[in-house]
């Protein structure tokens, strides 16, 4: 986020809310969003075409590199509509696609009126597709279907357009027909999104209430909140409060995003901009809450979100010691920018002080790590990442598990494992290697539907656990890439699940330790006992590692002892003095494999920790 500029001249106070559209575009990954907001963003000439680039709104390096979008990002465009020659006020917001960022589609939409829903010509409608439209049926939005990339030589818009039609329950011709890249298509749409979204409704002297829909922490100016005012105005220099705690501050700056930031004299009804406070603390400031006015304070707040429910949860440790407090400052800063980040302060034996961290999937577990380690210079160690378990012991006893040392030594009544309900989209022809994978992952099959004659949506109940290393290289690998994936929370489900330990030396590793199924309990021990052996460096002793389930051992290997030649002096010479040398040795051996105690490199934790199954591919990583 960029320093926001003071320096031009404040926008006229609020427009009529009657000239203002609320939208966002929502897809699949890669179907296009980011290109055809770039197109947007020329035709309206908001950005001079010096300083326009690709993936404009992309402000992350992470973003520009990986070709994804992770946070959703607001503009204000001005439109000119040619049906009736009026001036509108667009408000764009441009959405991530990826399922492990459905958070921050879920809060754009309560922000908007419309969408625009993407499919790409070549690609047609993938789970993420399906995903979001129910997301935005959900929230009441008029949906503009729109056909992209329809200048791609393998384009085939008439056959989607009748796949969307169908799903949407409109026409085929009712589908745009556009192309991010050439611009094509793009200023019949805008006319199309004036004529088809309705304009905000909101009460203008009624007390001011402003939904928080996002927030970022700027280095210099504090944390800079996004607001949809739904009622009321807001003013600059006004006194606000938080609605849920009853914080009151002083808006020091207010103003519209166009695309950068522009201060303005205030915001009414239906606008979309931001509010400085200058807070410095990023719990001020929480994504879902209500702003109103100090002096004249509303009383109901707005229907926010949901907090988000993570899905996965890993441990972040600083490789060293030192940097603790820098991270956890760095993840309070972090958690601003990402209200689905949850962690809380955690300790290993072998990793030290450190944090539980909750994600959304994998993707984001990786993204908020590399901008860790970007943003606030850290070098972090990330544990495997597992889910949450409820276990009953034999007493009746509930415990919440997130992390394998929390796992309870005594007699096991019951574990209940998350269940999520998987839907696979996929060409017709990758039927069989789509349903013989899920089953090895423990799916039970729900149902199929055809979407059109090569094309099928299988949708299976999968524990969460299978789902959350390795299941979507296996998934893309298995159908070339073709299949698309989105999952749900739907519950729990009792499952037979142990707890593995590795042992060195006779001595657990709590960093190793996993809860899996009973039936791949037997493969992850010999899997990690395996990584483990080619990891630890030879010692002057025998070091056994060991994987056990409570105090049966499963799986076992050996590093040998580096041996020292003690008879290399000897060239000669009666048998009895070389006896004696050997017996000295092993004596020695004895008393040090008494004291010894096994030294596992940091090298080794990263490597054993990651997901790879190659460990020297694993190293290579790091």
């Amino acid at each position: 986020m960029p320093a926001i500029p003071i320096s031009k001249a404040p926008q006229p106070a609020s427009t009529n809310p009657a000239q203002i559209r609320n939208f966002c575009i929502i897809a699949h990954i890669d179907h296009g969003k980011s290109t055809l907001a770039d197109r947007m963003l020329g035709i309206t000439e908001v950005v001079d075409q010096r300083n326009m680039r690709a993936q404009y709104l992309d402000r992350m390096d992470i973003e520009r590199e990986r070709g994804i979008t992770i946070k959703s990002q607001a503009v204000r465009l001005p439109w000119q509509s040619s049906i009736d020659g009026q001036d509108y006020i667009l408000n764009m917001i441009d959405t991530p696609g990826h399922v492990d960022f459905t958070y921050e589609v879920s809060r754009s939409l309560a922000a908007c009126e419309g969408a625009i829903l993407l499919v790409d010509c070549a690609q047609g409608i993938e789970a993420q597709t399906l995903a979001n439209l129910y997301l935005a049926m959900e929230n009441n939005l008029t949906i503009i279907p729109v056909l992209n990339k329809i200048d791609l030589p393998n384009a085939q818009p008439e056959k989607f357009a009748a796949e969307l039609a169908k799903l949407i329950g409109c026409q085929p011709e009712d589908c745009f027909r556009v192309s991010g890249k050439t611009g094509e298509g793009v200023k019949e749409l805008l006319d199309e999104i004036v004529k088809q979204i309705p304009a905000p409704v909101g009460d203008p002297n009624a007390p001011a209430r402003a939904l928080i829909f996002d927030s970022v922490y700027d280095s210099y100016r504090g944390v800079v909140t996004y607001v949809r005012v739904v009622d009321g105005h807001l003013s600059t220099r006004d006194q606000i409060q938080m609605i849920s705690t009853g914080v009151r501050h002083e808006m020091l700056e207010v103003g519209v995003i166009s695309p950068e930031p522009l201060p303005s004299k205030g915001l009414g009804v239906g606008e979309v901009g931001y509010l400085i406070t200058g807070v410095k603390d990023v719990r001020q400031s929480r994504v879902g809450d209500t702003i109103t006015n100090y002096q004249k304070p509303a009383t109901t707040p707005l229907a926010g979100y949901k907090d988000p429910k993570p899905m996965v949860f890993s441990g972040l440790f600083p490789l060293d010691g030192a940097e603790y407090p820098m991270l956890r400052e760095a993840l309070d800063k972090l958690q601003l920018n990402d209200a689905a980040l949850v962690f809380e302060p955690e300790s290993s034996a072998a990793l030290g002080f450190g944090f539980r961290c909750g994600f959304l999937g994998l993707l984001h577990m990786e993204i908020v790590r590399e901008r860790l380690e970007r943003e606030a210079g850290l070098t972090l160690i990330s544990t495997a990442p597992n889910v949450v378990y409820q276990v009953t012991t034999d007493d009746g006893k509930e415990l919440t598990v997130t992390n394998p040392s929390e796992y309870p030594d005594g007699k096991i009544g019951a574990v209940r494992e998350p269940i999520v309900r998987a839907t696979v989209l996929a060409p017709s022809e990758f039927i069989g290697t789509i349903m013989e994978l899920c089953q090895q992952r423990r799916g039970v099959l729900l149902g199929m539907d055809y979407l059109s004659e090569d094309r099928v949506e299988i949708r299976y109940h999968v524990p969460l656990a299978e789902i959350v290393f390795d299941f979507f290289d296996q998934l893309k690998s298995r159908t070339r890439g073709y299949a698309s994936l989105d999952y749900e929370p739907v519950g729990e489900e009792e499952g037979d699940l142990v707890k593995v330990d590795i042992l060195l030396q006779s001595e657990k590793v709590d960093a190793f330790s996993a809860i899996v199924h009973r039936e791949k309990a037997y493969a992850y021990g010999l899997m990690m006992t395996s990584k483990l052996r080619e990891l630890i460096p030879r010692q002057q002793f025998e070091i056994p590692i060991q994987a056990a389930i409570g105090g049966k051992i499963i799986a076992r290997e050996n590093i040998r002892a580096i041996r020292k030649d003690v008879l290399a002096k000897c060239y000669g010479g009666d048998i009895s003095r070389k006896r004696k040398l050997l017996e000295k040795q092993k004596e020695g051996k004895k008393r040090m494999k008494m004291v010894g105690r096994v030294e596992v490199p940091q090298e080794a934790f990263i490597a054993a920790l990651t997901t790879d199954a190659d460990p020297e591919k694993a190293k290579a990583k790091k």
